[in-house]
């Protein structure tokens, strides 16, 4: 027993030093950004991503929800190094939060094709990630800002990562502002990025447990009844995902405008999800969404400020990792 002890003591200090230094080095690789990093090396860098984000999200908007939540995804899982773009059968895309479900991979294809021709070895695939979101942001909701720059590209991308660092979609809001607060992200920015869903879509495996076998009291009863006409009953003892599996739009009054009409939803009980919704049924967030349903440009202002701050989550810099060469495999 006295072993045993011991042996969980010492586990229990490793971990705190493997904390202590995760957490050291996230604060000083932030240090290596600033704007206009390639006005000297690729001064089109960011005008190109530009370009094809544009040509993109004009065929379809909903490809600025797709690079907003690429994003995301990617700074979450191992800090923004571009993981989640990496090809494997073992990688963050098969990992079951993103199976499926990522877009816009395409775009980042198309924009470092012609960065490789322009200026060969210089723009990041995670920096190209994080000028898609901003240009995203700035084409569906008139937000922008700028973005420092200077990430380079991680070598590593698991399966089982993005299962311990997003936060699912049946979170509590304390649960959330947890998620938020390990990657030094404040409750108050974690309420104002949720409000990226008023863009985008859901799969109804998403939301089920809130239609299925009864109706969750927070959802409005007549929305419910419009979900349950689009999205079926699970499959009672399924040992598999669905076979059909629909998608909803998150925001069902300006579904391709990225505003805070996503806020307004959430009062006339129309959150999609349960993480949505219980941002305004828990005495912990319900004040900040009321202040964000209020005031559109202010919460434009902290939306884009929020984006900033994730943007430097645990990035690489100088000399660390690399810059790819294909954005989807290691050099």
């Amino acid at each position: 027993m006295a072993s045993t002890n011991k042996a969980v003591i010492a586990l229990l200090l490793l971990s705190c030093l493997v904390l202590l230094v995760s957490v050291s080095s996230a604060a000083n690789s932030t240090t290596g950004l600033k704007v206009g990093f390639y006005r000297k090396s690729c001064p089109p860098a960011e005008a190109i991503v530009q370009k094809y984000v544009n040509k993109f999200v004009f065929r379809n908007p909903g490809f600025a929800a797709g690079l907003i939540r690429l994003h995301f995804h990617d700074c979450f899982v191992r800090g923004c190094d571009a993981s989640v773009l990496l090809d494997g059968a073992n990688s963050e895309k098969q990992s079951i939060p993103n199976r499926g479900s990522l877009r816009g991979f395409e775009i980042v294809d198309a924009a470092k094709a012609e960065l490789e021709i322009r200026c060969p070895g210089i723009v990041s695939c995670a920096d190209i990630l994080a000028f898609a979101a901003r240009d995203s942001s700035w084409r569906v909701g008139d937000i922008y800002y700028e973005v420092p720059a200077g990430r380079r590209d991680g070598n590593e991308s698991n399966t089982l990562d993005p299962l311990l660092n997003l936060p699912p979609p049946f979170f509590n809001a304390t649960q959330l502002r947890d998620n938020f607060a390990r990657k030094g992200l404040t409750l108050d920015e974690m309420v104002t990025l949720s409000g990226a869903h008023s863009i985008g879509i859901a799969h109804c495996t998403s939301f089920n447990g809130r239609l299925y076998p009864t109706v969750d009291p927070t959802l409005d009863p007549n929305y419910a009844v419009f979900l349950r006409n689009i999205c079926p009953a699970p499959v009672a003892n399924a040992t598999g995902p669905p076979s059909v599996n629909p998608t909803v739009n998150q925001d069902v009054i300006t579904p391709k405008r990225l505003d805070n009409l996503y806020y307004e939803l959430l009062k006339q009980k129309k959150g999609l999800l349960t993480s949505d919704q219980v941002l305004l049924t828990s005495t912990l967030t319900s004040k900040i969404v009321l202040k964000n349903a209020q005031n559109g440009p202010a919460w434009a202002k902290k939306f884009a400020a929020a984006m900033i701050k994730m943007g430097k989550i645990d990035v690489l810099t100088g000399t660390q990792g690399e810059i790819r060469e294909n954005c989807r495999l290691v050099n």
